[in-house]
Order: structure tokens, then C-alpha cells, then sequence
């Protein structure tokens, strides 16, 4: 039976009948409890396909949407109300940004109950307790009662899913629900949806750029791009005999092994760098007279040969970042030390080690936040130049900017633009031209992807691994993504609160983890759980 049926939908965010549409003339349908991907890149239109179903897009749109045979395009805005919540319930992409901060959780979910069921507060409150447990979270009746920011992002985002199915829901469209959550959390709560999908009979529409959890949780998947439905099929027989050549090429777009095995000659060089046993505390205030120490790296000891890459892997408040900065010495220790090509770097006096700094550089999570605005393209790369070679001759100087441009494979010209002119993928570039340009030995790699699609991710990590067999560089690469650290490491260090549980060469531990946290962040990504 066929609870949506969309017919040739078009949603264009300009009057003129001309303009480019966002999405054309899209068409597909669900059936009731069927779960239904739309996966694509950003911009191909896949959101804003979902929004306009319940018309949540001030834009011009045409078509049909047809819900139990009732169109929505055409529909009132008073019954639309009245279906938004009640019958299509919708799960964002960033829990925080959806919930109100001047809410509290419990509110925001009665309040749904109250608007389409008339209930009253104590029943309400007693239903939305009952549904704050029963998507997992703990001490439900003290959650009830607490605000937005002061849950974490798996609870946020188990809350919000509590909401959508306040009122049970016929269909659910959950747009990119996993996407600001590590993995382990990413597996919890598909594995929540899921279960609550066959509890309530209740259909589903997930978008999402990530093909490993719609391979796993789909019956049906949609591949969009540019605005267009351009492959439709069974999702086992998409990822099998995928017939687009846009559906291949995201297929084709995973991370594979890309680093080259380290010379005899490399292998049998001094480390590059070193942490022995370092150790890293926030201290926050607790009143007038007390404190309270947080130790956020505990006891940490690692080594890097030069030309190497050692990926960092770990779930968010890990501790990857934080080693990291205090490798390069740019956080105080509370204990141990680092060692830079045979020097102390707690040893070294600060003018001395500014110097130093111009061969250990890093490259970022968000190229945009990282970028200044307000500065052009030869300024930003040119940055490192100006501060540590400052006698340098300015023909000299744009020629090294020119150069290091095009080794990441951007034109010149586009020194005298600024960042927000560029896209994601070439902002990336932008910021490894910066980090490059002072030829570094080691590199730190922060979360350097996440921000981007998989094919530019593809693009960007083939980028880093030629440069780093060209120059000989070594890599410290930080992710939660472990299809990103398999493809880029020699060797991999696992990181749980605050201690390194599990290292060593890369195929080895992936093939044969030991430790139980290991094997559940490789079962998050590449099934299941080894033995």
C-alpha cells in the first residue's frame, strides 16, 4: 500500500520561471513501512526535497504530493498544521539548532501532545516520560526537566527523535540524523530508529550522504544530483549493479588504501616526534574555594618516524585533539614531556620554539572557520612567509604562493580572491597550500574531511598522500571516521577518555583488534563485531 507518492515535484527559490530549480521534476513513492533512502552530495537538493513535502520551504514549487491520496502541495496551511507533527513527523540534521534553548525537553514534547491530541499537562508529561525512555535515555524523569545544552549529542538527538514520535507517526523523515554523532552513537541510534520503525508499522525517509548506513538500514534507495532523481532502485541491487554514472562514481568514492609502505631506510631513522607519558588537566572553578580537575590526555606515550602517518582515532571528548596540540606544545602539560627531532619542546624558550613551529604545521576541520575572511587567497598561504622569512623578496615570496597553489592543484589566479568565493574542497586545498608552503616534517591533520562530501574527501586525501610521498612528510591525522584513518595510516593509535587503549600497524589492528572498545568502533563501520 502506498502512503506518499511524489509526482514530478519541482521547488525553485527564484520567481522567474527561468531559474535553475533546486529540485526537478522528482518523483517516487513509499510504501507504508517501507524505509527509503535519498542520498546524494550537498546541494544536490535531497533536504529541500524532504522539506518541501510538508511545504517547511518559502519557495515557488509544482507538482504533487500525494499523502494517503491527499495532495500537500495543494492543501491549506491549517491542514498542513494539522499533519505536521501528528502524521509526518521530521527528525533534523543538528539537534541543537532544532530544539528550543529556552525549552526545556520535557516542554518541547508535551507540547506537541497537547497540540494534536488535547492533552493535559499531567498526561503529557507522563507520555513524553515514557517516550524519553524508551529511545534510551537514562534518568528520563530528571531529563524531562533539563534544557537543551545540558544533554549530550546523542541524547539531544534521542530527544528530538522522542518528539517526532510523540504522536506515532505514519511516516518519518529524518534528515541526515547521524551526521554530528560518533560512530558508536551513529550505530545506537539507527539501530533505535529501526526498532521503533517496526514498534509502530511507521514508514521512513532518511537522507543522508553516508552509503554505510544506508546500505544497512534501507530498502530502497534514490541517488540525487543536481536537483534530479537520477537512479532508483533496490538497495542491494544499487550497490551491486549501480547503472548511473553519478550513482559509480559516489560508490567508487570510499577511502581505499592510500599511503605508500615506509622504506627499509625509513623504518630504520630516528623518530621524528615523541610523547612520553604525557599528561593534560583543565582545572574549573566549583564556587569560591574549590576546583575541580578534569584530566583530558592521561599518561599518553606515542613516537612518529619521519614519512609516516599515524591516524588518532577516537569518539569526540576522547582526547585526540587536545594530544595533539600538547605534541606541538601548543598546550601546557600537568606531566611528561614531547620530543621534536631530538629536542625537548618543553625545554625550548618560547622565541626559540616560535621558530621551530615553522616545521610542524596543521591543517584544520573547517577550512572556512579556519580561513580568515577578510584576507585574500596570496595573504592566507603567504601568511607563514611573512611571519617566518620576513627579509624574503615579495617577487620571490607571490612565487612560492604560485607554486604552492598549484602543487594542490589551484590555479594562481586565485590568489587576489577570498575563501567564501570557493567550496568546500577548495578551501581544504586552500588551507593545506598554507600549511605546505613553509615545507614542514611533520603535519597535524585535524579532522581534515569531515566537513566535506565523499568524492571531494576522496579528492583531498589523494591530494595528501601524494604530497606526503613527494616531500617525505610525516602525518598525524586525527578522525573519527575510520575508513579515512584505514586509507591514510601506517600505523593507528585508538583513543578512549583520555588514554590510548590500542596501537599499532594499521592492517594489523584493523584485521585482529584486541581490546573491546577497538572492535566496537570497527563494527560501527565495517559490520560486525569481530570476534
Amino acid at each position: 500500500m502506498t502512503l506518499l507518492e511524489v509526482r514530478k515535484l519541482s521547488v525553485s527559490f527564484n520567481a522567474s520561471a527561468d531559474a535553475a530549480r533546486a529540485v526537478d521534476e522528482v518523483s517516487f513513492s513509499i510504501a507504508a513501512g517501507e524505509k527509503f533512502a535519498l542520498v546524494g552530495e550537498s546541494g544536490s537538493g535531497k533536504s529541500v526535497t524532504a522539506l518541501s513535502l510538508l511545504r517547511l520551504v518559502q519557495a515557488r514549487s509544482s507538482g504533487e504530493v500525494l499523502f494517503a491520496g491527499e495532495d500537500l502541495v495543494a492543501a491549506s496551511e491549517r491542514r498542513l498544521r494539522g499533519i505536521r507533527g501528528k502524521d509526518i513527523a521530521m527528525i533534523f540534521q543538528e539537534p541543537m539548532t532544532a530544539l528550543n534553548p529556552l525549552m526545556r525537553i520535557g516542554e518541547q514534547i508535551t507540547e506537541v501532545l497537547s497540540l494534536h491530541e488535547g492533552l493535559a499537562f499531567a498526561a503529557a508529561r507522563e507520555r513524553a516520560i515514557a517516550l524519553l525512555a524508551r529511545t534510551g535515555i537514562t534518568e528520563a524523569e530528571r531529563r524531562f526537566g533539563s534544557f537543551p545544552h545540558e544533554l549530550s549529542g546523542g541524547q539531544r538527538q534521542r530527544a528530538m527523535i522522542a518528539m517526532a514520535l510523540a504522536c506515532r507517526p505514519k511516516l518519518l523523515i529524518a534528515d541526515e540524523p547521524t551526521t554530528a554523532l560518533d560512530v558508536t552513537i551513529r550505530v545506537q541510534i539507527m539501530a533505535l530508529l529501526e526498532e521503533l520503525q517496526r514498534e509502530y508499522g511507521m514508514a521512513i525517509l532518511l537522507i543522508t550522504h553516508d552509503l554505510n548506513l544506508v546500505r544497512r538500514f534501507a530498502d530502497r534507495v534514490g541517488v540525487m544530483q543536481s536537483g534530479r532523481l537520477v537512479e532508483m532502485a533496490a538497495t542491494e541491487q544499487l550497490f551491486s549493479q549501480p547503472q548511473h554514472a553519478y550513482t559509480q562514481r559516489l560508490l567508487d568514492s570510499r577511502p581505499r588504501k592510500m599511503v605508500q609502505p615506509l622504506s627499509a631506510d625509513a623504518l630504520a631513522a630516528p623518530e621524528l616526534l615523541r610523547g612520553d607519558k604525557v599528561r593534560v588537566e583543565f582545572t574549573y572553578p566549583l564556587g569560591w574555594f574549590r576546583k575541580k580537575v578534569f584530566t583530558a590526555v592521561d599518561g599518553v606515550s606515542l613516537a612518529l618516524k619521519r614519512g609516516e602517518t599515524l591516524g588518532i582515532v577516537g569518539e569526540s571528548g576522547s582526547g585526540k585533539s587536545t594530544l595533539a596540540m600538547a605534541l606541538l606544545a601548543l598546550q601546557p602539560l600537568a606531566g611528561g614531556e614531547t620530543v621534536f627531532d631530538g629536542q625537548v619542546l618543553q625545554d625550548i624558550p618560547s622565541r626559540r620554539l616560535r621558530t621551530l613551529r615553522a616545521r610542524m604545521q596543521v591543517v584544520f576541520q573547517d577550512p572556512f572557520a579556519s580561513l580568515s575572511p577578510r584576507l585574500t587567497i596570496e595573504e592566507i598561504v603567504g601568511e607563514g612567509l611573512a611571519l617566518h622569512q620576513p627579509d624574503m623578496p615579495r617577487d620571490e615570496r607571490r612565487r612560492r604562493i604560485a607554486l604552492a597553489l598549484q602543487e594542490v592543484g589551484l590555479e594562481p589566479e586565485v590568489g587576489m580572491r577570498y575563501p567564501h568565493e570557493f567550496s568546500g574542497g577548495q578551501r581544504q586545498r586552500i588551507a593545506i597550500a598554507r600549511a605546505l608552503i613553509l615545507e614542514p616534517q611533520l603535519v597535524v591533520l585535524d579532522e581534515p574531511t569531515s566537513a566535506l562530501d565523499a568524492s571531494v574527501q576522496r579528492q583531498v586525501l589523494e591530494l595528501l598522500a601524494g604530497l606526503q610521498t613527494k616531500h617525505g612528510m610525516s602525518y598525524l591525522l586525527i578522525s573519527h571516521d575510520l575508513e579515512v584513518i584505514a586509507a591514510m595510516s601506517h600505523r593507528i593509535a585508538v583513543m578512549q577518555g583520555g588514554r590510548i587503549v590500542e596501537q599499532g600497524d594499521a592492517e594489523e589492528l584493523i584485521a585482529a583488534p584486541q581490546q573491546a572498545y577497538t572492535r566496537q568502533l570497527l563494527a560501527s563501520v565495517f559490520g560486525a563485531e569481530s570476534d
